[in-house]
C-alpha cells in the first residue's frame, strides 16, 4: 500500500510537537470511531448474546442483606 507508507513517512518526519499533536488527534479519531462501532453493532444486535450472558451472570450471583 503505497498511501500508507506515505503516511508513515509524513508521521516519521514529525518534529516532536506536531507528533505529540498528532497523537492526541489520532486517539481521540481512533476512540469516535470505535464509539461508532459499537454503537453499529449494538443496533445490529450482534452483542445480544454477550449481553444475555451478562445478566445471567449478574442474576446468579448470591446476594449480600444489608
Amino acid at each position: 500500500m503505497p498511501e500508507l507508507r506515505a503516511l508513515e513517512e509524513a508521521v516519521e518526519a514529525l518534529d516532536p510537537s506536531a507528533l505529540a499533536e498528532f497523537r492526541r488527534w489520532f486517539a481521540e479519531f481512533d476512540a469516535a470511531a470505535w464509539d461508532r462501532q459499537l454503537e453499529a453493532d449494538l443496533t445490529a444486535g450482534k452483542l445480544d448474546a454477550l449481553l444475555t450472558e451478562a445478566e445471567d451472570d449478574y442474576r446468579s450471583q448470591p446476594r449480600s442483606p444489608l
